[in-house]
């Protein structure tokens, strides 16, 4: 009796969705019938497909072979192919062309063809990028075109109805919806820089770099992610907050680059053991380990020991909340900080210093990189060749995986880095990362991870 009521339920539910599909009434007894579709048709024109090519080298098959080795490998046969993918963007300003994307989609890209959804196809070009919060700029040189406006992500709510535009598996323009899951989402990309917007609206490859839109038709977030054993959406989609992406549009078109606010601290995370230990008054924190001489913190009155619990009045419950709070924020920025010490409670304000693409801290970059100082190394003749570990801490992480003081490196993950910038570009993002490294007058490889 149950099964036959069950078939006799879901044969009525496919026939009304059927019909649904085919056309839904505006009205049904004389009530209106709710409807997205004024919405979608308003904003849809404002999201693009893209399209990029790129050349991938190909390892030689005979690299490992001694008598290749013998020549250094550099004259194995080998070669390059073409490679296409596909994702999606969204016109934040009409005038200029300007389109938000994710960085892993135009990364490293040969050529990017953008599709509008009257069918005209661009050519695009990338302004900036950011792949530690996975932020890229593009521009398209077009009259005629539809923006999305910028919405105020810190107004977004859990529950709050979303929309996401995309262009999944290279389908074209797909509308999907749900709800706003969770806010503040991290860990996602342990090395990058977060604080996510969750939706259990449909996100799958390819709608990577489109539109999270609210319910007012403005743009919320940036779809990036979704978390899948399978590749497919399992009603788990991460969006990047238009606060973030915001921020990182505006010091591209600003400065040409991304200049990330830096406080000048080394940090550790509070826990009830660590706290007893202390015989700190609080179990939650960021612990200020060491301070730069000269930098913000210094400036602002911290000192080795204060335990930093909230900044801009947001809780900072360990030392990767402190790390994206301050590496989401401009150099320049000024942020109200509240700190123990001794016990009390007290407050503090720091102007962010910059956080210099010629050195940085390893733990900016990776958590296995954490307690080595790292910075461009030129060669006698001044040109860049490589990064060099100008100081690093004994025992430290980064101690104990091989890395010492004077190790230059040369390659991450294979790819030849010549600088901290393209270093910082290569790791963030990557959970491991094999360095040659040069030590003297012999080279090595060391796991990162």
């Amino acid at each position: 009796m149950i099964s036959s009521y069950r078939l006799l339920t879901a044969g009525i539910l496919l026939s009304f969705s059927l019909a649904a599909g085919a056309q839904m009434p505006a009205v049904v007894e004389g009530q209106a019938v709710p409807s997205l579709a004024p919405l979608v048709e308003r904003v849809s024109p404002a999201v693009v497909n893209i399209r990029v090519s790129q050349t991938v080298q190909q390892r030689s098959p005979f690299a490992d072979d001694p008598f290749w080795q013998f020549f250094g490998g550099q004259n194995a046969p080998g070669g390059s192919r073409q490679v296409a993918s596909a994702g999606s963007g969204v016109i934040v300003d009409a005038e200029q062309g300007y389109i938000l994307t994710n960085h892993h989609v135009v990364a490293d890209a040969d050529e990017i063809r953008v599709s509008l959804m009257d069918g005209g196809e661009l050519d695009a070009e990338v302004v900036g990028s950011d792949p530690a919060t996975d932020i890229a700029l593009i521009r398209v040189a077009a009259d005629d075109l539809t923006e999305m406006p910028i919405g105020n992500s810190e107004d977004v709510r859990v529950g709050d109805f979303v929309l996401a535009i995309g262009n999944p598996f290279g389908l074209g323009h797909t509308v999907t919806s749900g709800i706003v899951s969770a806010l503040g989402r991290a860990g996602i990309n342990p090395n990058g820089y977060e604080a996510f917007i969750q939706t259990d609206a449909s996100i799958n490859p390819g709608n990577s770099g489109g539109a999270l839109v609210n319910m007012n038709g403005e743009l919320v977030g940036i779809n990036s992610a979704i978390i899948s054993r399978t590749g497919g959406n399992v009603g788990i989609g991460f969006a990047v907050p238009t606060e973030i992406a915001g921020s990182i549009m505006r010091q591209i078109l600003d400065f040409g680059e991304v200049r990330r606010g830096l406080l000048g601290v080394t940090i550790q995370g509070i826990d009830a053991e660590i706290a007893e230990a202390l015989n700190a008054s609080v179990d939650r924190g960021a612990l200020i380990t060491e301070i730069v001489p000269g930098s913000a913190a210094e400036d602002s009155g911290l000192r080795v020991d204060d335990i930093i619990i909230a900044v801009n009045d947001e809780k900072i419950s360990n030392a990767t909340e402190l790390r994206n709070a301050i590496g989401l924020k401009g150099s320049g920025e000024s942020v109200d900080i509240r700190y123990i010490r001794d016990g009390e409670t007290r407050s503090t304000t720091a102007k962010l210093g910059r956080a210099d693409v010629a050195a940085a801290a390893g733990a900016d970059i990776h958590p296995g990189l954490t307690g080595a100082q790292l910075a461009t190394y030129r060669a006698a003749n001044g040109t860049e060749a490589g990064v060099e570990i100008t100081a690093i801490v004994g025992g430290s992480p980064a101690a104990q995986r091989g890395l010492r003081d004077g190790d230059v490196v040369t390659q991450v993950n294979r790819r030849g880095v010549r600088n901290l910038a393209q270093f910082r570009e290569v790791a963030v993002g990557n959970r491991i990362l094999f360095l040659r490294v040069e030590r003297g007058d012999r080279s090595l490889m060391l796991q990162i991870r």
